[in-house]
């Protein structure tokens, strides 16, 4: 496997805007319990050596993990770097599975997981082999939207059960041994489909799932992320009604939670994206920010600290970030708290549940 320090130069770009961004946050909304950051002369690593300097995993660059995970990252440099000596980069990768194998090999101390492979990874089960017990949870932080988009000629009854009649139509299911190809099988197996035997089967991240439909290389794709996404903006302004995202029956719903009860109703909004006429109602799973126990307690007090602090910059990046409220933070951990995550809260009297200490 690559290091993951090589993956940083893939979020210059994303870094770039996101610390604009945060510039201007920060002259407009100063912190009043610390200096303002941009007012003060740059200082060298060698005159301000880093005690922290931690990798956050999230996923590819179509969807919602990478943008906001880039956003984290920058708030937490800008805020902590200078005073603190902590700091954090973003890297980008194939998503949730990959990201419990580089916490759990320690090239990455910090990550953003779908709720499914939270469970998964504390249980040993499902994609996951062996309890992964070294994970503990910082917050949640989005609902991870199913958008389940096919052409629409592929359409019969509107919801899932159409890709019962698929017979063997290429579908994107995300990358191979991504977050999203796990997720979306397990949706699938829950509703009797076997992908394999339904599908001919690709896998595409979601920048080229979106290409592939619009060049009518493929009849469908899973792109689970928080809306609104990127990807299936780009494919409704070139296929509007020629396009469908599924929507999920209330008993589809239940088939999902039968194993593990993490998705809940969701709908979409008519026009949240281009000529998309009528609401869609899907379904939603939570993502949230894990970290390896073994990282300090204060560094993760402190970012915990920073993220609740600096919410209108997370607003500013991604309208999934919305989502975040310190009132939901813990709502839905499948995961215990890091202890540095549980002081904050306990600072900020939220009541925390034993399951979570």
């Amino acid at each position: 496997m690559n290091t993951p320090l090589s993956k940083i130069i893939v979020a210059a770009t994303a870094a770039f805007a996101a610390c604009a961004l945060l510039y201007l946050f920060i002259v407009l909304v100063p912190n009043a319990n610390e200096p303002e950051v941009g007012r003060h002369p740059q200082v060298s690593p060698s005159q301000s050596p880093l005690k922290s300097a931690y990798i956050l995993a999230t996923a590819t660059t179509g969807g919602t993990f990478y943008p906001v995970g880039v956003a984290i990252a920058t708030l937490t440099k800008v805020k902590l770097e200078q005073k603190h000596k902590v700091s954090i980069s973003a890297i980008s990768s194939a998503g949730s599975a990959e990201n419990v194998k580089l916490i759990r090999e320690n090239q990455a101390q910090f990550a953003i997981l779908q709720g499914l492979y939270g469970a998964w990874a504390w249980r040993g089960e499902g994609r996951v082999k062996g309890p992964q017990r070294h994970l503990r949870s910082i917050t949640m932080l989005w609902q991870n939207v199913e958008h389940f988009a096919v052409t629409s000629d592929q359409v019969k009854t509107g919801t899932m059960a159409d890709l019962n009649a698929f017979n063997q139509a290429k579908f994107s299911i995300g990358k191979r041994n991504s977050g999203t190809e796990g997720s979306g099988r397990h949706i699938l197996s829950a509703l009797d489909i076997d992908a394999d035997k339904t599908f001919n089967v690709v896998y595409l991240g979601y920048g080229p799932s979106a290409d592939a439909l619009q060049n009518g290389n493929i009849k469908g794709m899973n792109i689970p992320a928080g809306a609104p996404v990127s990807a299936i903006a780009r494919a409704f302004a070139v296929l509007g009604e020629k396009m469908t995202v599924l929507d999920f029956s209330d008993e589809q719903l239940e088939k999902v939670n039968s194993t593990y009860p993490l998705w809940t109703r969701y709908e979409i909004p008519a026009n949240t994206y281009p000529n998309q006429n009528q609401a869609i109602k899907t379904i939603a799973q939570p993502n949230f920010l894990v970290v390896r126990e073994n990282v300090s307690e204060e560094d993760v007090y402190l970012i915990t600290k920073t993220l609740y602090e600096n919410l209108p910059f997370l607003h500013g990046i991604h309208k999934a970030t919305k989502a975040m409220a310190l009132e939901k933070a813990i709502e839905g951990l499948p995961l215990p708290l890091h202890p540095g995550a549980a002081r904050y809260y306990q600072e900020k009297g939220i009541k925390i549940q034993d399951n979570l200490l």
